[in-house]
């Protein structure tokens, strides 16, 4: 029993035992009434005992003592999470409490916002596929042997063989099938014919054909029997369906599970402890969930800051890269704000907690990535078009030819009108549909590997195909994403590799991000190792020092001011400089200015020939970047970017994107960070450099090995071809069928007595097959064309 009227915050009411009640004490985590006895799960905290019912609410409390005992977790949110919801990819309006499959199209509903928990579906799925497969190997010997010189029915009988034949399909279609049964009467209930419709048609028609082809083959007129007075049968046709549609659906549900990666890849950003700092100035790890605003926390060096907060002591510079993209770590001091999942860099902060749970930025840009993913509305698959006109005419055709021959046909009249009707729906059941586009797509992602593009999804192929605007990041993207030294220039008698050495000297005491910068540089073009003394680091201007006996600074304007140097003359040249790019820096010795040095993140050297490769494919390319206008500018200018976008959040790159694809254009957005994460989610093709953060991997379509744009190009040359092999593959897939279809109907038996054969229709079904894989292969000799 609890108390309503008494409050967990936990102090000894008397007998030294916190949160005392009449008939027991208090458990200060779950607010049971306990008994305090000797044996009672205990823990002690500021000289008080603290009793609980379960072993669980004694792990928590000893996990975060404070929390618990000043009262903080009656701040804590109690509501318990909503359930997940489900919605189909290819209709968003349909959302349902439960896993299932859409009313529209049969696809399987995903998670609104994915979980850790694995697919069952997929699981399932995957164990259906591989029981399908074993039964349909020694199926195919049996029924397909003879033609490659193993007649193994004319070993076992035809009799026997069809009863064998019978025992390993009847559990693949009865049992592994079922979901597609499922799927196809919803079809028919819900009005919307689709790939399930035929294929639980096909499936079901030949099965119940060729029971009655094994149980009673007398009833069947002589045209259909084999000389040994069997009847040909479909049970191959119909596990082979089953099996090539369990492929295609295995490969696409493991291309869904992987958006999922994106939100626990930004999840894992957030550390999942903080160090809690007490009033007392004592300290220890807590568990992110029991961290509310206004708690101080400490971020040591290297740390990820735990939640959005304030500094409160403390200064380091913290890589903001998730949120800008910039490779250039940010100074904060007391009284600056600082991210949840940035990264603290060397010093130490005390912070305040501003923002925590779902109130982060962190935690906006996962709601935004998912959000963004429901929103994208796949294209109707070329299967699902075709099989919209094919299923309702397949199934008029066969409802003729039933009549027909029930009207007009020969004696066994009704025999006939079945055996013609069940032949129209096995022969327009096509077993290469399920095939089509996957075999595709694995060929394509195999070649697209060797070339460095690595393809997530075919839906993301198919669009690449289509694209009209590319929108991309600068840093990491279009730039190395790392500063190197780029300029030194000298306005008095020092010599440029003198003032480097110097420069390099003032720096290695330095934990500015540039100074690496100008270290690496300096090691890099061979100049001196320079002695250090008095070095001090002046807060947002510069260095300061002595170095080899001479009084050297290195920093902004005002560092020079401060030493009493007038800039203006110079002033210009590094504006120069800035607008190129980079970052200029002046360098002043023995009371002069000696020179200027300067430090830009370098355009990748593929980066032009890309972009002119993506204006030659009729792209038009968008750069949005969290840099300043000016340094944006200069790179657009340098490499003919069409327009500029500076000074974005990815909110506001989002929000480009949904704005370009409001005018119509079909969208790509290639980027490498976090902050990239939302607008790679939420356009038509998201594309990720491999060298980059893992969740922009994980929102991404497609992702470049290489980190360079030509992989773009290489990308949309493969997309094009891919798209054009599928189209080439579902006329395949339904050509022989479609070719079929009259003969199955029986309209030539008037004139030729051509009936359909089990044989000619199985031979149609494998010739499909065979055609569409060996169309797919030829993707594995695709060469990108030459510039």
């Amino acid at each position: 029993m609890t108390d309503p009227h008494h409050h967990s915050n936990g102090r000894a009411h008397r007998h030294h035992a916190a949160g005392t009640v009449e008939d027991g004490v208090r458990d200060p985590v779950c607010g049971m009434t306990v008994a305090a006895t000797a044996d009672s799960r205990q823990a002690s905290f500021d000289g008080q005992s603290y009793y609980f019912c379960s072993e669980k609410c004694q792990s928590d409390f000893k996990a975060d003592p404070w929390f618990y005992a000043s009262g903080q977790a009656a701040r804590k949110p109690q509501h318990a999470p909503e359930g997940t919801q489900y919605t189909c990819p290819m209709h968003p309006e349909i959302i349902r409490d439960e896993p299932g499959s859409c009313p529209i199209c049969g696809m399987a509903l995903e998670p609104m916002i994915p979980t850790d928990e694995p697919s069952h579906e997929l699981v399932d799925f995957t164990r259906r596929m591989w029981i399908s497969l074993a039964a349909a190997v020694p199926l195919m010997v049996l029924t397909m042997g003879e033609m490659v010189g193993l007649p193994v029915r004319d070993w076992v009988g035809h009799t026997f063989a069809g009863w064998l034949e019978f025992i390993l399909a009847t559990p693949i279609v009865l049992w592994a099938a079922a979901p597609f049964f499922k799927r196809g009467w919803e079809s028919i209930v819900n009005r919307s014919p689709n790939m399930w419709t035929l294929i639980s048609m096909g499936v079901g028609a030949a099965y119940l054909y060729s029971i009655f082809a094994v149980l009673l083959p007398g009833l069947f007129p002589e045209q259909y029997r084999h000389a040994t007075g069997s009847v040909g049968t479909y049970f191959e046709a119909a596990v082979v369906i089953i099996a090539l549609v369990f492929v295609g659906q295995v490969l696409e549900l493991r291309a869904r599970e992987r958006t999922g990666d994106a939100i626990r890849a930004l999840l894992d950003l957030a550390p999942k402890t903080a160090r809690r700092v007490l009033p007392d100035g004592s300290e220890y790890d807590a568990p992110l969930d029991n961290i509310m605003v206004g708690n101080r926390l400490r971020v040591r060096p290297g740390d990820s800051v735990p939640v959005d907060a304030v500094v409160i002591e403390g200064a380091s510079f913290v890589d903001e890269s998730m949120i800008t993209g910039e490779p250039v770590p940010v100074e904060k001091q007391p009284d600056d704000l600082v991210t949840g999942g940035t990264i603290n860099k060397n010093g130490s902060l005390v912070i305040e907690a501003r923002h925590v749970g779902a109130e982060t930025v962190l935690a906006q840009i996962v709601q935004m990535v998912a959000g963004a993913r429901r929103s994208r509305a796949p294209i109707q698959g070329l299967a699902d078009k075709v099989s919209s006109i094919f299923v309702p005419t397949v199934v008029v055709i066969a409802i003729l030819a039933f009549g027909g021959w029930l009207l007009w046909g020969p004696e066994p009249a009704l025999i006939f009108a079945i055996a013609s009707a069940v032949s129209v729906l096995i022969i327009a059941c096509p077993c290469a549909l399920g095939l089509a586009t996957p075999i595709s797509i694995t060929t394509a992602a195999g070649r697209g590997a060797q070339l460095g593009v690595l393809i997530k999804d075919a839906e993301a192929l198919e669009l690449m195909a289509k694209v009209t605007t590319l929108v991309v990041d600068k840093t990491g993207t279009l730039t190395e994403g790392r500063p190197r030294l780029t300029d030194v220039r000298s306005f008095g008698a020092e010599s440029e590799e003198s003032l480097l050495a110097l420069a390099a000297a003032l720096e290695r005491g330095s934990e500015h991000p540039l100074a690496e910068a100008i270290v690496e540089g300096a090691k890099a073009r061979s100049a001196g190792r320079l002695e250090v003394e008095g070095f001090s680091a002046v807060t947002s201007k510069g260095v300061q020092a002595i170095v080899a006996g001479r009084k050297a600074a290195l920093g902004n304007a005002a560092m020079m001011a401060e030493h009493g140097l007038d800039t203006k003359a110079i002033e210009a040249q590094a504006d120069q400089l800035r607008t190129e790019g980079k970052t200029a820096m002046f360098l002043a010795l023995d009371g002069q200015l000696a020179g200027l040095v300067a430090v830009a993140d370098p355009i990748k050297k593929t980066t032009e020939e890309a972009i002119r490769g993506l204006h030659r494919l009729g792209l038009k390319v968008v750069m949005a970047t969290g840099d300043n206008q000016r340094t944006a500018e200069a790179v657009a200018e340098k490499l003919g970017i069409d327009e500029v976008y500076a000074g974005v959040l990815p909110e506001d790159k989002k929000k480009l994107v949904e704005t370009l694809r409001g005018r119509g254009e079909i969208i790509a957005m290639a980027g490498d960070g976090v902050n990239d994460a939302p607008a790679l989610a939420a356009a038509d093709v998201g594309i990720a450099m491999g060298t980059g953060a893992d969740v922009a991997v994980e929102s991404a379509g497609l992702t470049l090995l290489g980190g360079d744009l030509l992989g773009v190009v290489r990308a949309r040359y493969l997309a094009e071809a891919t798209l054009r092999n599928i189209k080439q593959n579902l006329f395949f897939a339904f050509v022989y069928n479609a070719a079929g279809l009259p003969v199955a109907a029986g309209i030539f038996y008037g004139l030729t007595g051509w009936l359909l054969s089990p044989m000619f229709a199985a031979a149609a079904m494998s010739l499909s097959s065979v055609s569409v894989i060996a169309n797919a292969l030829r993707l594995r000799r695709f060469k990108v064309p030459p510039a």
